[in-house]
């Protein structure tokens, strides 16, 4: 499984900081608007050639990971 940091960056030099898939100036809420419009993980990447379907999946898992957490409660009580 690969970590946030193999798979995700985050520097003020890229896209002044916005969340990024490693190695893309493709921010990752792309991702999620995408699969909010119910286009596929497919046509996401179709659209956004430079990331890889490892990275899109591993971001999803890393996702699931978050949002089902045993301390999900804290996570939501840290950004409130």
């Amino acid at each position: 499984m690969l970590a946030i940091p193999d798979v995700i960056s985050s520097t003020p030099a890229v896209m002044s900081g916005v969340p990024v898939f490693k190695g893309t100036r493709v921010p990752v809420q792309s991702l999620f608007d995408h699969l909010e419009l119910g286009i596929s993980v497919d046509d996401f990447l179709d659209d956004f050639p430079s990331v890889s379907k490892e990275q899109v999946l591993a971001t999803l898992k890393i996702a699931e990971r978050l949002l089902t957490a045993s301390n999900l409660n804290a996570i939501y009580e840290a950004v409130a």
